[in-house]
C-alpha cells in the first residue's frame, strides 16, 4: 500500500510544475526526433512516433520519475546499417526485439552493474554529453546571418534573466513563445522547424513489422537489436543516476530496465523505432520543475498533439529558440567544478574521468567512452589494492623454520608480488604461511599459493598453511591442487 501512495504521488504530486515543464520538452523534442529519424535514414515520423509512445509508456513503468525518454541519437546510429540494407520493417522488427532483451535485463537485475561504475565515469559522461550537445548546435550556427545570432543572444538573455522576475512560468517557454511571436511578427528570416522536415498530420497505428518469421530474419536483427538494448540501458541507467543525483530522490534501476524495454517494444508495433532515456531533455525538464511521471507523460502526449494537431504553428517556431535552449543545457549539464577538481583529486581519478570525455566526443558512442572508463576504473582500482600487499617473515633461532605472513588482497594483480617474498632455496625444514591478514579471492592467486607451495616441498621443506578465512578457504579447497595426487606434476605444468 505504501508502495501505491509513492507512486500515486509520483503522478499528483507536482501537477501545475510537471504539465509546464512537460510541455517545454515537448516542443524541444521535436525537431531532435527529426533529426534524429535523419541519421537513421527514415522517415521523419518514425522518430517523432517513437518519442510520444516511449516519453508516455515510460511515465507508466519507468523507474525514475520525471526522467525523459524519447529516440536517441547513441540508438539511431547503431540502426543505420540495418535500414540501409533490410529496410524500414526490420528497424522495427529489432526494436521489438531489443525492447524484450531489455526486460529480460530488467528481471535478471542487471540493474545493480551500475554499481561498478564510479563517480569519475559518470562526471566524463555528463562532460562529453554536455560538449555533444554543443556541438550539435553548431550546424545551426554555421552559414547564417546575423539575425540568427541575435536570435540565440536573445533566447539565453530571456533563459537566464526571465527567472529573476518570476519562476511561476519555465523561462525556456518564454523563449519559444517570445522568439516565434517575434520570427512570425517581423517576417524574421531564420530557419524554423519545417525546414527540418515535414510533420506527420495522422496518429500512429498498430502494425507487425513485414517480415519473414525465419531463423534468417532473426540472425540479421539480434546482433543489432543487442547492441540497442545494451546502449539503450547504458545511457538510461547513467541519466538516471544524474537525475537522482539532482533531484535528491531515490529510483529503481531494475524496474526502468524493465520499463525502458516495454517502451521499445511497444514502439516497435506503431512504426516507431528505438529509444531511451535522453539527459539533454532530462535536464530541460528538471531545469524547468519537473519532477513527476505526469512531466514525461506530457511531454509525450503533447508532443503527439503538437505535431498532429497544430502542426502548422509548430513548423513556424525558430531553431534559433531552440539553439539557445539546448546551448543552456549544455552550459548547465558540464560539470565545471570537475575542472577544478583536476588539482585536488587523484590522477587516476582525472584520468579516468578525461579518457571517458575523449572517447565519448571522439566516437560519438557513449558506450565506447563508458566501457573504456569502467575498464580504467577497474584497471587503477586493481593497482592500488596491490600495492596495499605485502609478505614479511620471521625465522626461528635455530635456521630450520620460517614463518610468512602474508598481509592485504591476494589476486591476479598481486601475485606477482607474493612469489617474489620467498626465498624457495634457502635450506629449511618447515614453512608456515601465515594468511590470518590476507584474503584470496581468484583463479590466479590459488595458482600462486600452490606454486609456493609445491616449490618449498621440492625443496625438501614441510609447508603448513594456517589463518586461512573462511571465504578463502571455500576457493582454495574448491581449485588448488597441492595436496593432490600428481601434484609436483601440476607444478611443471605451470
Amino acid at each position: 500500500m505504501k508502495a501505491l501512495y509513492a507512486y500515486r504521488d509520483q503522478w499528483i504530486g507536482n501537477v501545475r510544475d510537471d504539465i509546464l515543464a512537460g510541455l517545454v520538452v515537448a516542443l524541444a523534442l521535436i525537431p531532435e526526433a527529426i533529426a534524429f529519424s535523419i541519421i537513421a535514414g527514415v522517415d521523419p515520423k518514425v522518430g517523432l512516433y517513437a518519442s510520444f509512445s516511449i516519453a508516455v509508456i515510460v511515465a507508466i513503468t519507468g523507474g525514475r520519475p520525471g526522467m525523459i525518454s524519447a529516440a536517441t541519437a547513441a540508438t539511431a546510429v547503431l540502426m543505420v546499417t540495418l535500414v540501409k540494407d533490410h529496410g524500414l520493417q526490420y528497424l522495427l522488427a529489432a526494436t521489438v526485439l531489443a525492447g524484450l532483451i531489455q526486460i529480460a535485463a530488467g528481471l535478471a537485475g542487471l540493474g545493480r552493474l551500475m554499481r561498478f561504475v564510479s563517480r569519475s565515469v559518470i562526471t566524463g559522461f555528463v562532460n562529453a554529453l554536455a560538449i555533444l550537445i554543443f556541438l550539435a548546435q553548431v550546424p545551426e550556427l554555421v552559414g547564417v546571418t546575423w539575425v540568427t545570432y541575435a536570435m540565440v543572444a536573445a533566447g539565453l538573455g530571456i533563459i537566464y534573466l526571465f527567472p529573476r522576475l518570476t519562476k511561476a512560468v519555465p523561462s525556456p517557454l518564454v523563449t519559444i513563445v517570445v522568439l516565434t511571436a517575434l520570427t512570425m511578427a517581423l517576417g524574421l528570416d531564420v530557419r524554423t522547424v519545417s525546414d527540418m522536415g515535414a510533420l506527420p498530420d495522422t496518429l500512429p497505428v498498430f502494425l507487425l513489422p513485414d517480415i519473414p518469421l525465419t531463423l534468417e530474419t532473426l540472425q540479421i536483427i539480434l546482433p543489432y537489436s543487442i547492441g540497442v538494448a545494451a546502449v539503450g540501458l547504458l545511457e538510461s541507467l547513467m541519466t538516471q543516476t544524474i537525475v537522482d543525483d539532482l533531484t535528491d530522490t531515490p529510483s529503481d534501476r531494475n524496474q526502468e530496465c524493465i520499463g525502458q524495454g516495454i517502451a521499445n517494444t511497444c514502439t516497435g508495433f506503431i512504426g516507431g523505432m528505438a529509444g531511451c532515456a535522453m539527459i539533454g531533455q532530462s535536464m530541460i525538464n528538471v531545469k524547468s520543475g519537473g519532477r513527476g511521471r505526469l512531466s514525461t507523460f506530457t511531454a509525450g502526449v503533447m508532443l503527439l498533439f503538437l505535431i498532429v494537431v497544430l502542426g502548422d504553428l509548430v513548423g513556424r517556431i525558430p531553431m534559433p529558440a531552440l539553439v539557445a535552449i539546448m546551448i543552456m543545457v549544455s552550459i548547465g549539464t558540464f560539470s565545471w567544478s570537475s575542472i577544478r577538481n583536476l588539482r585536488d583529486h587523484p590522477r587516476s581519478s582525472s584520468a579516468v574521468m578525461l579518457a571517458t570525455v575523449f572517447f565519448v566526443v571522439y566516437t560519438h558512442n557513449l558506450a565506447i567512452g563508458v566501457l573504456v572508463g569502467v575498464l580504467l576504473s577497474g584497471i587503477f582500482f586493481a593497482g592500488k589494492i596491490a600495492q596495499l600487499f605485502r609478505v614479511s617473515s620471521e625465522i626461528s633461532r635455530d635456521g630450520r623454520q620460517r614463518t610468512y605472513v602474508v598481509e592485504g588482497q591476494l589476486f591476479f594483480a598481486s601475485t606477482e608480488d607474493f612469489m617474489k617474498a620467498f626465498d624457495f632455496k634457502e635450506a629449511l625444514e618447515r614453512v608456515t604461511l601465515d594468511v590470518s591478514r590476507a584474503h584470496i579471492w581468484d583463479v590466479s592467486s590459488v595458482a600462486a599459493l600452490d606454486m609456493a607451495v609445491l616449490k618449498f616441498r621440492r625443496e625438501g621443506a614441510e609447508v603448513e598453511i594456517v589463518g586461512m578465512n573462511e571465504a578463502s578457504e571455500t576457493i582454495v579447497d574448491r581449485l588448488a591442487v597441492h595436496d593432490k595426487p600428481g601434484a609436483m606434476d601440476k607444478l611443471m605444468d605451470h
